[in-house]
């Protein structure tokens, strides 16, 4: 038994390590910011103050969903309307600055939910510097990933709104907040703690209070289905649960960085057009093995 067991490990590590090569083959080919093309991640670096930086990260990753274009679209919307300096409308936001919102919509958010969001940003950023100080009043590097500090951020948020309105926020801010505890997958959310808090040549990493070890992968449609292909989950229907299943398997590969190829993978759906089913350009693709031993 004890001789099986050991081989069983050596199969496990054989094929740990292979699969590595090709996700670091993938990390190569793709982590490089000429790539980043109509990314939402693009507005963070139309800014080189910090400050601006986070707020275009937090708001461009709230309203990363849907078809791509039309959130460049929206994005290129309401950055023009906030000016040079995003950071300094959230500071100095008034009245006139909702007002100035107030034709802006992205699919089912609206201009007043970005208002509401915004005045909770600016409480947020006047207690505690930035926001990344915010989310560190609630985060502990004990906690064994980023879920907990990330439930407190947004629990934090809308129970502010609560205390200050009277009553619960709408749907809209709710689902710009969207919190672990309401079992969302957080794509979005984890999506931005990805470009502020991983440092490369894609993600921006000018938050250095948050391990990128606690990090959780920004999961969708595409990085459900691949990550799927790769055995990581059996999930028909991508739950936050699947997230951090997904991770830890990533973390197999690199446990200080385990969200380190989800850029990378992206652009296989962008770049290379994967749908999930093969085609001719598969053979060309890293993951063009898994794929095909996972169709036969």
């Amino acid at each position: 038994m004890k001789v099986s067991k050991q081989k069983c490990s050596g199969k496990r590590n054989l094929q740990t390590n292979k699969l590595a090569q090709v996700l670091d083959a993938l990390y190569e080919k793709y982590n490089h910011r000429q790539f980043i093309g109509d990314d939402p991640l693009q507005f963070v670096y139309k800014y080189s103050d910090r400050a601006d930086m986070e707020i275009a990260g937090f708001l461009s990753s709230a309203l990363a969903y849907g078809r791509v274009q039309q959130i460049s679209k929206s994005l290129e919307k309401l950055f023009s309307i906030m000016g040079d300096s995003p950071a300094a409308f959230v500071r100095q936001f008034t009245p006139t600055g909702r007002r100035r919102l107030k034709g802006f919509k992205h699919r089912f958010n609206t201009g007043d939910d970005i208002a509401d969001l915004i005045i909770l940003l600016k409480h947020a950023i006047s207690k505690h510097g930035s926001i990344e100080g915010y989310f560190l009043s609630g985060y502990s590097d004990s906690d064994a990933n980023i879920l907990p500090g990330l439930t407190n951020f947004c629990e934090g948020l809308t129970s502010l709104y609560a205390r200050r309105h009277g009553g619960g926020a709408g749907r809209g801010l709710m689902y710009l907040l969207a919190s672990p505890v309401r079992k969302s997958a957080c794509k979005r959310l984890n999506l931005f703690l990805r470009w502020m808090v991983r440092n490369d040549d894609v993600d921006a990493g000018i938050w250095k209070g948050v391990d990128a070890s606690k990090l959780i992968i920004p999961v969708d449609v595409h990085m459900a289905r691949l990550c799927g292909i790769l055995g990581f989950h059996s999930s028909k229907n991508p739950t936050l649960k699947t997230a951090v299943e997904i991770t830890e398997n990533f973390a197999k590969i690199d446990p200080a960085d385990p969200v380190k190829y989800d850029f990378a993978l992206s652009r296989i759906g962008i770049i290379e057009n994967c749908n999930g089913k093969i085609n001719d350009n598969c053979p060309q693709c890293q993951l063009y093995g898994y794929c095909k031993a996972k169709k036969t």
